[in-house]
């Protein structure tokens, strides 16, 4: 009995180190540094700095810098190789990691906010985000 009472006891001390570091839960807010870790960094790199003649670095790009609809109509259509993120990101979670790539790698342009992003959503037709329910993108 007294190796259960250690594990337990063992799991009781663990719990709250693995609740850090599990993964999030649908419908919980991220930031959008982690967001763009999730979800960005694959292609764009963890430094913004992208891949020569694959992926375009978001560091220090006149486009990312410019005007926050046209930045944010990418992630709600896709462009080129691009794909969009309008089933797997919120509003808040598309304005979030706007507002880090804006911000970073000497971008230092305007944040986003939820509402524009929501504004920009119905102006471009694009189907309401439904938190991945039945949803095959992605």
């Amino acid at each position: 009995m007294k190796s259960g009472f250690t594990i337990g006891r063992l799991l009781a001390a663990a719990l709250p180190v693995l609740l850090c570091v599990a993964p999030t839960a649908q419908g919980q807010d991220m930031d959008g540094k982690a967001l763009f870790q999730k979800n960005c960094a694959a292609c764009h790199q963890a430094n913004g700095r992208g891949i020569p003649g694959a992926f375009p670095a978001l560091a220090g790009n006149a486009f990312v810098k410019g005007r926050p609809e046209e930045v944010a109509a990418v992630l709600l259509k896709g462009r080129g190789g691009m794909p969009d993120f309008s089933a797997s990101l919120s509003d808040r979670d598309i304005a979030s990691v706007l507002t880090f790539v804006r911000s970073n790698w000497g971008n230092g342009a305007a944040p986003l906010a939820e509402p524009e992003v929501q504004a920009l959503r119905v102006s471009l037709q694009v189907d309401p985000f439904n938190n991945g329910q039945l949803s095959n993108k992605h």
